[in-house]
């Protein structure tokens, strides 16, 4: 069967930690690459789990400032605004500046 190349693009320090497990495996990082397409083509998936952390990567403080500032409209009688009336808004924020 015909081979072909194919570049693989990572972080350095990732590469060199691979490196020296394959090598610690017996195989180059070639043939660990080979032995990953091959598993993924005949089970037809990745051959391992991918899930996220328990913990997610992002923090809800951007949400809660949303719903801090909801609550300050509404208690101003702000609430139900219209697109045109928010940018008047913002308008006369940026014009007292």
């Amino acid at each position: 069967m015909a081979q072909v190349s194919m570049t693989v693009r990572m972080d350095a320090q990732l590469k060199k930690k691979f490196d020296s497990l394959c090598s610690q495996f017996g195989m180059s990082a070639n043939a660990a690459m080979n032995v990953f397409a091959n598993a993924v083509v005949m089970y037809r998936r990745i051959p391992f789990e991918i899930k996220a952390s328990e913990e997610p990567a992002y923090s809800n403080k951007g949400l809660e400032a949303f719903y801090a500032l909801r609550a300050e409209a509404e208690k101003n009688g702000m609430q139900g605004m219209t697109l045109d009336e928010i940018n008047e808004e913002i308008n006369k924020v940026r014009a007292g500046r």
